[in-house]
């Protein structure tokens, strides 16, 4: 209670009727059973904090798991940022499809997703061996090599997605 007042002594209103329900989705694994159009009512700038921020929360995922496998269970280092690459890029599509791009389901846009991710595992793992060991055996050698492969990938990752796959029929 603040100055006498408390949200009781207003008029009698649900609280349904201040609060508008947003429908929520699990964020489960899936392969999408149907052709559905991508969605466009999110603005590139909106659209750009979002896969910012869908990014940097995979890149947690890939990194964690990255970091895991190559310093813990001592897998080499391509194989190590395979495995992480794939846990990270499935975070980032699950979260990008029905948040950043506000896209339904869709067979063609599933495939189309998995070839991009293959240029871009690629890229990513390439590049990231490539610095590695090119780099001194410093304590920066892994984080920089990884953030460097990752920032490559994503903004391929960014022009490809916004440009064509969400643009799928």
């Amino acid at each position: 209670m603040h100055g006498g007042y408390t949200w009781q002594d207003s008029a009698p209103v649900s609280y349904a009727a201040h609060v508008q329900a947003q429908p929520h989705l699990p964020l489960p694994a899936e392969i999408p059973l149907v052709d559905e159009p991508g969605g466009t009512d999110v603005d590139l700038k909106t659209q750009i904090v979002r896969f910012t921020l869908t990014g940097g929360l995979s890149a947690i995922v890939d990194y964690g798991i990255y970091s895991l496998l190559l310093n813990l269970l001592g897998l080499p280092v391509s194989l190590a940022k395979a495995i992480s690459f794939v846990a990270g890029t499935t975070t980032a599509y699950l979260i990008n499809r029905r948040w950043t791009f506000k896209a339904e389901p869709s067979r063609a846009r599933f495939f189309a997703v998995v070839a991009l991710y293959a240029v871009t595992f690629a890229v990513q793992v390439g590049i990231n061996a490539a610095l590695y060991f090119a780099l001194p055996d410093e304590w920066w050698r892994q984080p920089l090599a990884f953030v460097i492969a990752q920032g490559t990938a994503t903004v391929i990752n960014f022009v490809v997605q916004r440009v064509v796959i969400f643009k799928i029929e």
